[in-house]
């Protein structure tokens, strides 16, 4: 099954399988099979916590905010040193939660600044049959074999100062792996032969930073040249976008070439966290920190984009980390502050707001009409994926939640600030 969502012949291959993208025993990804959060599971579970229904729990050491891939009775995960001196990638049994290898894949002499906020191991990895890639930004990324756990290959040759942690996960298609590098110092996006790790394409971000705080005046600050986004691959009328967000602009790229289709600039913005979405002909963009609002973006163009491109804007309780979700034409989002919100996504009209317990930076969940919330304080809210706002349970555990979740089968994987854990 193909790990990407598109809708028509891209580059030369079919992808197959279109009616059960969401389905199945993989989630082999950031965001799931297709990238959105949405799994075609049911049975999961509703009411559940720390001692029920809990299959099993296996301590997860370091700290580590990426969430976990899986594929056939293996799950993959990072991990990190505090300190970031030591990177590592462990796999577990997906029936018994046994650690089957645990390697510290990357040794950093002198690691760069991290916010106490994020993690050295943010990125998720994105898996298929046979091969698992790994990155944590440019410290190092790596391909393993994931029957024998041999690396295949590696780099890391590439210059960017994250200046406040990596948080990019890697996307693949049939031939490529996407990777986004968005720093104080340079910022760019590459692809690589998936095969081999050679570069294939690397293209700089095209937005001019001189004016990078939307004062007027020039200024070097990092955070204004900064996104921790992950890109995502769709198509519009036949043709094949890589759609990324960096600071100050959102980019559409040819996946073959790296060429830019066209950006959206949106000067106010930096940090952009999250990953794109795509429904009803729109691409939904969450703009990050700075003056964070929502973006509804025609998906077709070129060049520089116009503003009246924007179909509709939203500008209150936009989350700058959690991405957000599609169901029956509605949007569903939380914000940091544990918002949620319920809009029309054609237009922008706010259905619901409510409040769900606690801070948020997992992404939600979405399956059989319900969305689970994670939160930080390791709540989780389950809640109606409808026009009326209905809460159906809150979940406690022992840690928090900064990893979004996981689904294989009927069962849940979460990974808490120390855990992972199997609930069905």
């Amino acid at each position: 099954m193909s790990v990407i969502r598109l809708s028509a012949v891209l580059a030369g291959w079919v992808v197959p399988g279109l009616g059960g993208l969401h389905a199945g025993e993989n989630w082999p990804q950031f965001r799931g099979p297709a990238g959105d959060g949405r799994s075609d599971a049911k049975g999961l579970p509703v009411t559940f916590g720390e001692k029920e229904r809990v299959k099993w729990k296996t301590a997860i050491h370091g700290k580590a905010w990426s969430s976990p891939v899986i594929w056939g009775n293996q799950i993959w995960l990072t991990t990190a040193t505090e300190a970031g001196d030591a990177l590592s990638v462990l796999c577990l049994d997906k029936t018994t939660g046994a650690i089957l290898r645990d390697e510290v894949l990357f040794r950093v002499a002198e690691p760069q600044f991290c916010h106490r906020f994020n993690s050295y191991a943010s990125p998720t990895p994105v898996i298929e049959d046979g091969r698992v890639y790994v990155t944590f930004g440019s410290p190092g990324t790596a391909c393993l074999d994931t029957r024998t756990g041999q690396v295949l290959w590696q780099r890391t040759d590439f210059v960017c100062n994250h200046f406040r942690g990596a948080g990019s996960s890697p996307i693949i298609d049939g031939e490529r792996l996407y990777l986004s590098f968005d720093g104080s110092d340079f910022q760019f996006i590459v692809a690589l032969d998936k095969r081999t790790g050679r570069t294939v394409w690397k293209t700089d971000r095209s937005v001019d930073f001189k004016d990078l705080d939307g004062t007027g005046q020039p200024t070097a600050q990092g955070d204004f040249r900064k996104a921790f986004s992950t890109p995502h691959l769709t198509a519009h009328d036949g043709r094949p976008l890589l759609l990324s967000s960096g600071a100050k602009a959102h980019y559409a790229y040819e996946p073959a070439t790296g060429a830019e289709i066209w950006r959206l600039e949106e000067r106010a913005q930096h940090s952009a966290s999250t990953r794109p979405l795509v429904a009803h002909g729109l691409v939904y963009f969450q703009t990050g920190f700075g003056k964070g609002q929502l973006l509804a973006v025609k998906l077709g163009g070129k060049g520089v984009r116009p503003e009246t491109d924007i179909v509709w804007r939203e500008k209150m309780n936009v989350p700058n980390k959690p991405s957000m979700l599609e169901h029956d034409g509605l949007l569903f989002m939380a914000d940091d502050a544990g918002i949620a919100s319920c809009l029309d996504a054609t237009t922008g009209a706010v259905v619901w707001r409510e409040r769900v317990v606690g801070a948020q930076s997992s992404s939600p969940l979405l399956a059989d009409g319900k969305i689970w919330f994670l939160g930080e304080s390791g709540v989780v809210t389950v809640i109606e994926a409808g026009r009326t706002f209905r809460k159906l349970a809150e979940n406690k555990f022992e840690s928090g939640f900064m990893a979004s979740a996981a689904v294989s089968g009927s069962a849940l994987f979460l990974r808490t600030r120390t855990h992972l854990y199997r609930v069905e």
